[in-house]
């Protein structure tokens, strides 16, 4: 195996988040050398703590499932929750190796550490640098470290592959002024970790959509603790109150789902906020650089597919290019054919959550449900809503997601199988 200490690697990732410390533990699986550069800034409070069933396989593959699972509450499904009462509870189911039938509530800064400290035992160097870059005049480099950054970690030229996992500080494309494609929704999040906030309605571990006024809530259990947020159109938080805080209060106790709950709850954390959750690059990489994980894109966090699609996006990176070496003759086709495969699960689960945002999956669950009601077991209409649903949990668990067959069978649905229920719109999200 190589030295992954070498004096001049010609890998260096910016960044040490998950999708960072995830391609370097698969460079290093690989025996390939790679620097991560690394600021050693560790939010105490970070968005992304429900993960989907589809990430089990690569901590799998990483060998740290036993230590996610170790600090982590079990998810076995989610729940929507819609002010008529309305009630849909999506269980992950197991099917086969792809689809475990679980995933995990994770404290972020224990996971994300998990995945660094993987990193470090399969020998991976980190420089505690914030790593700088500027434009190169290179002919084959478009954008390059700065001599500091160069220095600081210890290297005499410049990487072959400078790999952006820098999250949304997206440090390549605002360097080179990439453009990208934005969602529709212009939404703001509100959160905080919560002390005796009840979570009784549904199995333990199960997480909680529930539909607000203007937007949506989160209720993600951890251990010992409650992950509570709220998701709103920007104009319609400000009218909630003037700080953060006072929104994520009003809004939690103007909620009649919610409000019971949280009683007698108490706040022991600050409240976060997020802004900022579609967006899409239109280039994905150039002259001597790549864009990894968010630094690329992110998705809404309706579902959570975030840290699946950050890990993902190394799987994938790992698959294409650095299979066949550090830089193949056919790098461009290699990086044309992961930018596609990420593009195409960005837009799969784009399409996924705006069936959700726009009512139609809850209004075909309500569908379902009458057109199964008194049905016999084995009679037709109970084994076609036993299938949609089966469909729409492995959509949901990041392992269907992005099957063709999987989406034609919801728009025929949408389509041609639902009546006696409100319309769409009535389900929705303002």
């Amino acid at each position: 195996m190589p030295d992954l200490h070498s004096e001049n690697p010609a890998i260096a990732i910016l960044g040490a988040g998950p999708a960072g410390c995830t391609l370097a533990c698969f460079l290093a699986l690989r025996g390939i050398p790679c620097v991560v550069f690394d600021d050693d800034k560790r939010p105490d409070l970070l968005v992304g703590e429900s993960l989907v069933p589809a990430v089990v396989q690569t901590l799998k593959k990483l060998g740290i499932e036993e230590r996610v699972a170790d600090c982590s509450v079990k998810k076995p499904g989610a729940s929507f929750f819609h002010p008529s009462d309305t009630r849909v509870h999506l269980k992950f189911t197991k099917h086969g190796k792809k689809e475990p039938g679980y995933a995990y509530n994770v404290p972020r800064p224990e996971f994300d550490n998990i995945l660094r400290e993987r990193a470090i035992e399969l020998g991976v160097p980190f420089i505690h640098h914030r790593a700088k870059v500027q434009c190169s005049e290179h002919p084959q480099r478009d954008v390059e470290l700065t001599d500091e950054s160069l220095r600081a970690a210890g290297l005499n030229d410049h990487p072959r592959w400078l790999i952006d996992a820098t999250g949304r500080n997206r440090l390549l494309a605002r360097t080179l002024d990439l453009p990208a494609d934005t969602g529709s929704r212009k939404d703001v999040a509100y959160f905080a970790h919560f002390d005796g906030f009840l979570h009784d309605e549904v199995i333990p571990g199960q997480i909680i959509i529930s539909i607000l006024d203007h937007g949506w809530a989160w209720r993600i259990p951890l251990r010992g603790k409650l992950s509570v947020g709220v998701v709103m159109d920007k104009k319609a938080a400000k009218k909630l109150g003037d700080t953060p805080e006072q929104r994520l209060e009003t809004a939690i106790h103007q909620d009649p789902l919610m409000k019971d709950k949280a009683m007698h709850a108490k706040r022991i954390t600050e409240v976060k906020t997020y802004t900022n959750y579609q967006l899409i690059s239109q280039q994905g990489y150039g002259k001597g650089y790549i864009l990894l994980g968010d630094a690329f894109g992110f998705v809404d966090p309706m579902l959570s597919p975030g840290l699946f699609m950050s890990l993902e996006a190394a799987r994938l990176l790992d698959k294409h290019l650095f299979a066949k070496g550090i830089a193949p003759r056919d790098s461009d086709q290699a990086l044309d054919r992961y930018i596609n495969e990420l593009r195409h699960w960005h837009q799969s689960w784009q399409k996924l959550i705006d069936q959700f945002y726009d009512g139609r999956i809850l209004r075909m669950y309500e569908a379902g449900s009458s057109f199964a009601e008194g049905k016999r077991y084995f009679s037709p209409g109970k084994i076609m809503e036993r299938h949609v649903r089966r469909v729409i949990s492995s959509m949901a668990s990041g392992n269907g997601t992005c099957s063709s067959y999987n989406q034609k069978l919801l728009e025929m649905c949408d389509k041609h199988m639902i009546w006696d229920v409100h319309d769409a719109d009535f389900y929705a999200v303002k």
